[in-house]
């Protein structure tokens, strides 16, 4: 896995999501948004619609121009219980929070 993998950043957007909704804290785009997984805006609509799509993430929707979604906007996302459910139990979740348990552990501050 590699950490612009689709499963790596999945993962770390519903961790985060799903972290918010247990504090009953109101999602920041600031924290699961492209600059913050460090990908092009490009790949971040499209890995947001898929988990739209999927059912796992609400609270986003991708206005679009003769049938190209080039935003999305944010408007108090949210992880699904079906979002809770994958997180917790997909296998390919649970091998990308190893990668990423493991990349901190070489790279401090991570």
């Amino acid at each position: 896995m590699a950490k612009d993998d689709y499963f790596v950043l999945a993962y770390r957007i519903l961790r985060y999501l799903y972290e918010c909704f247990k504090a009953g804290e109101q999602a920041e785009l600031e924290m699961f948004g492209p600059d913050a997984l460090g990908i092009n805006n490009g790949y971040w609509i499209n890995l947001l619609e898929s988990l739209v799509v999927e059912g796992y993430i609400t609270g986003i929707s991708f206005p679009s121009a003769v049938g190209r979604i080039h935003e999305a906007k944010v408007y108090g996302a949210k992880i699904t219980q079906k979002g809770i459910e994958f997180l917790e139990d997909n296998s390919k979740m649970k091998k990308a929070a190893q990668f990423l348990m493991s990349v901190k552990e070489t790279v401090p501050g991570l």
